[in-house]
């Protein structure tokens, strides 16, 4: 599971919403599926521009090597790295394409159940269900800045990218 941290919550909860405002998402595209939306939110990288560089790679997002290295300077290793900075694993990730984490799923309003990985409503389901469940493991410390409640100790467009 995720490093729990409140950038992660942010990203996750704006990914969720991103999604159910309609934002256009087709799961066979590398920048409009599940993990290529949480990567234009953590990067602010167009959905264009991941699927460009991401098909050149893999074949889907589950095909992350358990030793990836993001010293090449090709974009989507850039993109990897920073959803990796982030807290995440590409455990994680493989768990949102195909929305498989039994804690999460356990978590689900309703109960657990099967979600179809390709649906919409599916997705944004899982998203909320995980930010909640990290926002319970955020540490203390990390919610308050100067003593106050806030959403997030710093910007979540901290991990922007530039596109060559």
């Amino acid at each position: 599971m995720a490093t729990p941290s409140f950038a992660l919550v942010q990203i996750l909860r704006e990914t969720a919403n991103r999604l159910a405002g309609g934002a256009e998402y087709q799961w066979s595209h590398f920048g409009k599926c599940n993990c290529g939306h949480l990567a234009q939110t953590a990067t602010r990288i167009s959905a264009r521009d991941i699927h460009r560089t991401a098909h050149r790679k893999l074949s889907e997002w589950s095909e992350i090597p358990d030793d990836f290295c993001p010293q090449t300077g090709v974009l989507i290793d850039r993109v990897i790295d920073a959803l990796f900075e982030l807290g995440l694993t590409n455990t994680d990730l493989r768990h949102l394409e195909d929305l498989t984490d039994p804690e999460i799923l356990a978590r689900l309003p309703g109960g657990r159940r099967y979600l179809q990985r390709n649906q919409r409503d599916d997705v944004v389901a899982y998203l909320r269900t995980w930010a909640g469940l990290l926002a319970d493991k955020v540490p203390s410390g990390e919610r308050r800045v100067s003593g106050v409640e806030c959403s997030s100790p710093f910007a979540a467009d901290t991990l922007a990218i530039e596109v060559p």
